[in-house]
């Protein structure tokens, strides 16, 4: 298991124990109003172009393979939290549109690379990396216990979205996938904003469960990034 799994096998020990840790349901009816980085391919691809195609090393092929199947989780588990909880809130249906934009991004840099897609024939809910399938039923389970704990999951989710996506930053040294991930790290703070708000509008204050808390602070207590 390379190193991007490893925060996953610490998540997945720890998906369960989500469910229960207070608030409860109501009404939310709260729109999510953040595009994270919603490019459109045809910009992305423009973007890119203007940047030089390097040499990747095993480690930057590696986290691409693994950064198309996260976000892929990302987006799946929103939208079985979608289908349950729409009702009551906009947020996961707009993350899962802009989650499908983040996931795509790198779907671009793997074709920059002529590198395979591990998603290309897979199903909503399938992956290849075992991990990363176990705990997206867990995540599902987690979050469809109540709106709560589905607000708390995607919290959870984006915390370790940003975490992955830092530990893969040290490790290349790309222009082209430097841009794409620091852009999808933008994103996950403005997700993890809106997952946040929504639960402190059902009067749950999240605390964070991966990242230092120092750091979740300086994203929580800032405004949305456009």
């Amino acid at each position: 298991m390379n190193q991007f799994g490893k925060t996953w096998v610490t998540a997945c020990t720890v998906a369960l124990a989500l469910v229960g840790c207070g608030g409860g349901g109501g009404d939310v009816g709260i729109a999510d109003n953040t595009t994270g980085l919603a490019t459109s391919s045809a910009a992305l691809i423009a973007t890119l172009a203007t940047l030089p195609i390097e040499d990747l090393s095993v480690a930057e092929q590696e986290s691409l393979a693994f950064m198309r199947e996260e976000e892929k989780l990302a987006h799946d588990v929103y939208i079985r939290l979608d289908s349950l909880w729409r009702g009551s809130t906009k947020v996961f249906g707009n993350i899962a549109n802009s989650e499908a934009s983040h996931t795509e991004s790198v779907r671009q840099l793997l074709v920059r690379y002529s590198l395979p897609d591990p998603t290309a024939t897979l199903a909503a809910g399938v992956f290849q990396n075992t991990t990363l399938q176990n705990l997206y039923t867990q995540l599902v389970g987690a979050g469809s216990v109540s709106l709560v704990d589905g607000l708390k999951v995607g919290a959870a989710i984006e915390e370790i979205d940003m975490i992955d996506l830092n530990k893969a930053l040290l490790e290349t040294d790309n222009q082209d996938i430097t841009l794409v991930y620091q852009n999808l790290l933008k994103g996950s703070r403005n997700h993890l904003r809106s997952f946040v708000s929504n639960l402190a509008k059902q009067g749950v204050t999240y605390v964070p469960q991966y990242m230092a808390e120092v750091d979740y602070l300086a994203i929580v207590t800032t405004p949305m990034e456009r």
